[in-house]
């Protein structure tokens, strides 16, 4: 059985975009909630996926590496519309997987596939957003990437261990991440596929 057969609802990258602005228009975020802080996410994480989908263009190593590829691959991803992290990833991966005909996408909602998510805890939370890449083929599991580039998630780990509030390691992020400019993302995708 594949990660995605008892999989709720899968979503290409079009998709899971559209499903996000339909449920905001109703006034709800992924997940079911209606809270202001989870509709704020989304509106945020909209306008960063905006961003990264006009200005994001793969680098030529990992293009390189994405021509190298073998096999067919899935490459399912565990997010959620409200999730910072993932509106920063989940762009590159959708354009890594327009350029190759050996990738498909595969989006699920975290919250609707906690089977799943519980097989690819971080540090014993279910963090997202979480790629785990499988042969098509044979089913075999090929690597996992995230929920986050490692500077960032660094960030993040460091914040926690110093108790600071949460709000404050979240604008410490998305400051690394406009400074980066997706060039970790890009570079971590390359060595995942390249190993």
């Amino acid at each position: 059985m594949t990660a995605t057969e008892t999989a709720s609802k899968v979503y290409d990258y079009q998709a899971y975009r559209e499903l996000i602005n339909d449920l905001r228009a109703k006034g709800l975020a992924t997940g079911g909630s209606s809270s202001e802080d989870f509709l704020n996410y989304t509106d945020l994480n909209n306008a960063r996926m905006d961003k990264w989908d006009k200005r994001y263009e793969l680098s030529d190593e990992l293009k390189a590496a994405l021509d190298q590829l073998e096999h067919q691959e899935d490459w399912v991803v565990l997010s959620e519309g409200w999730c910072g992290d993932a509106a920063h990833a989940l762009p590159f991966m959708a354009k890594a997987a327009q350029y190759s005909d050996k990738v498909r996408l595969k989006i699920l909602l975290r919250d609707e596939n906690l089977d799943l998510m519980d097989q690819y805890l971080t540090n014993g939370g279910r963090a997202i957003p979480k790629l785990i890449r499988f042969n098509v083929e044979n089913g075999d599991e090929m690597g996992t990437w995230g929920p986050r580039p490692k500077p960032a998630q660094q960030i993040h780990l460091d914040g926690k261990a110093e108790g600071r509030p949460k709000a404050e390691v979240t604008i410490d992020l998305q400051k690394w991440y406009a400074r980066d400019r997706g060039a970790t993302i890009d570079k971590e995708l390359t060595e995942l596929i390249s190993k």
